[in-house]
């Protein structure tokens, strides 16, 4: 869609939305308002219920047993207004980078997403929204990563948690965490069986000890706390300013399964030498699933959009 035909007040939303982020350093945006303004960024009808339902054909988890995944790369170009998507490479997090669990430092090898959800224009209007609410964002600055590049590479996963009677689903096994990127977000897409407690998100002052259970953590380092129940419902959060936590997935009928579905789109700077993950940040594009679409701009940042606060 081109950036004249969408509605000047999307942008007066999406200008609002970003004057949030970059004062409270995170966002939540409730389903019904997301979905609104997808469909004004491009989003068809058949493509917004189509992706409700785009998890079912997700693959194991190469090291969770209670998880489905697929993941991408994404290119996201602020200069070019454009998003691409980028050829394949293993996912590693570190403990440096404030992930601790039992594969930190792992090479994670996941299952590809596919044009099924690259090539759908909801999944693609959450690509631009994004890039228009952190796009100019100042942040504290991570290590060994390239902030002289204007490029924001995007790895998206697309996750199934599952809860059973084997196995208790945890969308944050490693507890209190941040995600080695300058900005993380989080979308639902769907659930199953879930109670209305269940799968809490927690937002933490980055004093809160890494690795800590959800419901162990120190309460006067606990920022908020919000919990995905909607389609679409999104959370962004500044991923070096702010750590969080998941409570579990709890079946509301444990004789069934429950099933929770997310997106996660973790964005930051290309990485530089030094970096866990230079060797596997490669800007070559996908020569066997290659996607590219144009992203609209905003025509006004908000005040304050290069004051890091």
């Amino acid at each position: 869609m081109k950036t004249s035909e969408i509605n000047p007040a999307v942008f007066a939303e999406i200008r609002d939305i970003k004057s949030r982020y970059i004062r409270d350093r995170s966002v939540f945006v409730e389903g019904p308002r997301m979905a609104g303004i997808l469909r004004s960024l491009g989003a068809s009808a058949a493509d917004l219920e189509s992706l409700e339902l785009v998890s079912d054909g997700l693959s194991s988890d190469p090291t969770l047993p209670f998880r489905k995944s697929r993941n991408g790369r994404f290119r996201l170009d602020p200069v070019a207004r454009r998003a691409s998507r980028l050829e394949f490479q293993p996912f590693v997090l570190s403990k440096e980078e404030d992930f601790v669990r039992h594969d930190s430092g792992e090479l994670r090898v996941f299952e590809e997403v596919q044009d099924d959800l690259q090539l759908n224009t909801a999944f693609q209007a959450l690509l631009a929204f994004k890039l228009l609410v952190v796009d100019g964002v100042r942040t504290a600055h991570r290590p060994f990563l390239d902030y002289g590049s204007t490029d924001w590479i995007c790895t998206l996963f697309n996750l199934r948690t599952v809860t059973d009677a084997a196995l208790l689903g945890e969308p944050a096994l490693e507890g209190v965490h941040s995600d080695g990127v300058d900005h993380t977000m989080t979308t639902l897409l769907g659930s199953t069986n879930m109670t209305e407690d269940s799968a809490v998100t927690y937002l933490h002052d980055m004093g809160e000890t890494n690795g800590v259970r959800w419901h162990e953590t120190d309460p006067e380092l606990v920022l908020g706390h919000v919990r995905h129940g909607r389609f679409l419902d999104t959370l962004l959060v500044v991923d070096h300013e702010r750590k969080h936590s998941v409570s579990p997935v709890t079946a509301a009928d444990p004789g069934q399964p429950s099933t929770r579905d997310m997106l996660i789109f973790f964005t930051r700077r290309p990485a530089a030498a030094g970096h866990v993950s230079h060797h596997y940040d490669s800007l070559r594009p996908h020569t066997g699933l290659p996607m590219s679409v144009d992203l609209p701009t905003l025509d006004a940042e908000p005040a304050g959009a290069e004051c890091h606060v």
